[in-house]
This record gives structure tokens, sequence and C-alpha cells, in this order.
């Protein structure tokens, strides 16, 4: 894969272990004849470990060898979280610690989770873009407050904590960025 063609959420193989970009920031040349440099973050999936890549513009790397597989939620305990594989039926076991991130948009009805599978063993988990989760506690809306801009904190189901709109009140259902853990909208 050429440095230019690599875009956020790509899993590479780097060092002989699969890495999947989390940003990248372009560094264009001041000089004629300079090549452009590419840095990208990414974190080893076997290791959890944060990675710095940086490429020239004419440079490449390989794609590493994995597979994603649709799964459903389906428990945690003490250590781990379980997915069931929607297709074989196959059931994956990831340590909490490795999808802490993760596990604040899951639900047991999420659709579009993936989990990353390399050399036979699941090494990460992957939620889509945008979930819907349910107010379970905020304060109370204000009549006319919809006007301003203001914001106040909302806990959802999942006991993630975010700002959202004065107008919302507990039950409502909203949608989340899972990249950024912002709110987006209604649901």
């Amino acid at each position: 894969m050429i440095a230019k063609d690599i875009k956020p959420g790509a899993i590479v193989n780097y060092q002989d272990a699969p890495c999947v970009i989390e940003s990248i920031a372009v560094q264009s040349p001041s000089a004629r004849g300079a090549a452009t440099l590419y840095k990208y973050r990414a974190r080893n999936l076997v290791t959890k470990q944060k990675v710095d890549i940086t490429l020239k513009g004419g440079e490449s790397l390989p794609e590493a060898d994995f597979h994603r597989r649709a799964v459903k939620f389906m428990y945690a305990d003490a250590t781990h979280m379980h997915f069931l594989d929607e297709v074989d039926f196959n059931q994956y076991a990831l340590p909490l610690e490795d999808v802490k991130d993760e596990a604040q948009y899951l639900t047991d009805r999420l659709e579009g989770v993936q989990v990353l599978i390399y050399n036979e063993q699941a090494v990460g988990l992957q939620v889509p873009a945008t979930v819907e989760l349910a107010i379970t506690q905020t304060d109370p809306s204000v009549r006319g407050n919809s006007a301003t801009g203001r914001t106040k904190p909302a806990t959802l189901e999942t006991g993630l904590v975010v700002m959202v709109p004065e107008y919302l009140s507990t039950g409502e259902t909203i949608k989340v960025d899972s990249r950024t853990g912002a709110f987006l909208s209604r649901a």
C-alpha cells in the first residue's frame, strides 16, 4: 500500500506485526526536489502499543494478513468481553483492558461490530463510526432553552458521559461518534 493511499483505520504490516492507522500528518517539502513525508500514528494490534511510522511519498507498507468477522456482543465477565461470530457461531474473547475504549459503545443490540482476526486469534475490535445510545440520567430540560447552544452532561446506558444540548432529557436516544465520543444528533 503506497504511503499516499493509507487512510485512518487501514491495517498494515509494520515490523512483522499488524498495526491499525489512527492518525495521519502530511508534511509538504519546503525545498524543490524534497519528498513529501507521511507521518502515521498507529497501534500495534498484538502488543497494543503506539507506533510512529514515517514514510516518504513513494514508499509503501504491505497490508496485514488479517480478516474481519462480523460479531455480536454477548456478555462481559470480570476479565474478558465475549463475542459470537454471526456466520459460523464461533466465540471470541477479548481482554477488557484491550477493548476498554470500544466497550463504552457496546450494547447487546449494536449492529456492525467486527472483530479483527490475525493468525486465527482475535486481536482487536471495531465498532461502527456512529452508535445509538439511550440517555439514562441527565438534568431536566428547561423550557425555552432550545435556542441557546449550551450543553449539559448526560450519562448513557453504557456508563459513558457525553455533553448534550440542554433540550434533551432522560429516556431519549442519541447518536454518538465512537471515534471522538461526541454527541452528533437525536436518533
